[in-house]
């Protein structure tokens, strides 16, 4: 079978792209920006990429072959040349959830991490402890825990975003995006899985939901897919899920949280370094691993409870926290230049720059925390989180606020709630010289965005050097 991919060069639709591969399938796409690294990745697997949606890479050629399956990504609209070409022909087409959900996991033990905030840290982390779980595993007779997986971001611990495993476990970062123009359900209910990690829930994606309530009823889907011999691990903090679960649960459930729930943390480093872990009230033990902040402990819990649900040894998990490298662009030590620090975080969410930011601070003490922040995400760019934007910065000691011509609404409401602390630049070049004027030795630097931010991290790491 031929699949053509549209919108191929996505890193969910990319990681379809690798998995459709290495199920021996034949694959090419196409995608509106064809380059790397996501492209260099796709065509090592020998995939086909094309530039741009035209009608005719969905045509039979003299050197091109028509595909049997077009997988189309939720980026696509109506009124784009390959999408009207693909209907108008009535060519057989598929979202790139169901297409996953149909062919990949309906044979596997689905482990989906969902959740507003650490979605791609967690599903990350859970396939790290279930692949140290396989490598300590002590005779052939016990199940293969070797996971699959598909992740938005590329974990440290792997290097890939995707990739089918040799165990019955997959893990899926479980997003509740709608799935394709032409199906609107969150991509999360394709999955089915066994066990669900509910990681938390908070208003976001402006652009397709009106309120919280609608989220809730998209997580409330996902929990009616969840069988009654499987697990839901659910943070125990957040009341919003407390609401989904109230709706109607079938599964067992079992939380998560900081001094509650059946799987507790106490902190024994205020900056999250390390912690000790009970379950049911009994000591699990202890761990200690490079993350920071409140957050990631709780990421921490809820992967080391959907692991034991698959049948791992929590115990004997400890040890591997350790070693876990964190995905690209979660607080990615970019550079040290004469005493300065220059982080890349993928902060879309006042929550998220909320924690990041107080995980840091109980790092470094009194040590001067300067952010450089992008309104990317489609909620930030409307404005949804705006009022919620100066709280969410209380431990930086400077903010400057890139406001670029296409932002709908006015920064100087976040920067003005700073008392002095925020200032707002027009452009990626302007933030990088007025970061330089402001920079001195000791001094944390935070670059916060969840776009490519023009390389900014890496340019301001230069600039320093130069200098």
């Amino acid at each position: 079978m031929r699949l053509h991919i549209l919108g191929i060069c996505g890193t969910f639709m990319g990681g379809v792209a690798a998995l459709a591969r290495e199920l021996g399938l034949e694959v090419e796409g196409s995608d509106a920006n064809v380059y790397p690294p996501m492209s260099t990745q796709l065509e090592a697997l020998g995939i086909e990429l094309m530039q741009g949606y035209k009608a005719e890479h969905l045509q039979p050629a003299r050197d091109h072959v028509a595909p049997d399956l077009v997988v189309v990504g939720n980026a696509m609209t109506r009124g784009n040349p390959a999408v009207e070409y693909m209907l108008d022909q009535s060519l057989r087409y598929v979202s790139g959830p169901q297409w996953l959900g149909e062919t990949l996991l309906v044979d596997r033990e689905v482990l989906a991490v969902a959740g507003t905030h650490g979605k791609t840290t967690t599903t990350s982390l859970l396939a790290h402890l279930l692949e140290q779980a396989s490598l300590g595993q002590a005779s052939r007779e016990q199940a293969d825990l070797s996971p699959g997986f598909l992740i938005g971001g590329v974990p440290g611990n792997f290097g890939v975003s995707a990739r089918l495993g040799s165990g019955k476990p997959f893990v899926i970062e479980a997003d509740e995006y709608d799935t394709a123009f032409f199906d609107k359900r969150s991509k999360f209910v394709h999955y089915r899985p066994r066990i669900a990690i509910l990681n938390n829930l908070e208003y976001d994606h402006a652009d397709i939901f009106p309120d919280v309530a609608a989220i809730q009823r998209q997580f409330h889907h996902l929990v009616r897919t969840v069988p009654g011999n499987g697990r839901l691990i659910v943070n125990a903090h957040d009341d919003r899920l407390a609401e989904v679960l109230a709706m109607g649960c079938w599964t067992p459930v079992e939380t998560f949280g900081i001094g509650r729930g059946d799987w507790q943390a106490s902190l024994i480093e205020a900056d999250g370094s390390a912690f000790a872990v009970h379950r049911a009230g009994e000591l699990i033990g202890q761990v200690r691993w490079p993350l920071l902040g409140h957050h990631s402990v709780m990421n921490a819990l809820a992967a080391l409870a959907a692991a034991t649900a698959a049948g791992a040894d929590p115990r004997k998990l400890l040890t591997a926290f350790a070693t876990f490298q964190s995905v690209k662009r979660r607080m990615e030590l970019v550079g040290e230049v004469n005493g300065v620090r220059v982080y890349d975080d993928f902060a879309h969410h006042p929550t998220a720059i909320a924690t990041t930011l107080a995980g840091l601070r109980a790092r470094v003490g009194d040590a001067r925390i300067l952010v450089a922040l992008e309104p990317r995400s489609n909620s930030m760019r409307q404005g949804a989180h705006a009022d919620a934007l100066a709280p969410s910065l209380a431990d930086a000691d400077a903010v400057i606020f890139l406001h670029r011509a296409e932002l709908a609404w006015d920064a100087s409401q976040v920067t003005n709630a700073l008392n002095g602390r925020g200032s707002i630049v027009p452009t990626v070049d302007a933030l990088i010289d007025a970061l330089r004027e402001q920079v001195k030795a000791g001094d944390q630097v935070i670059f916060m965005s969840n776009g490519g931010f023009e390389a900014a991290p890496r340019r301001f790491v230069e600039r320093l050097r130069d200098q």
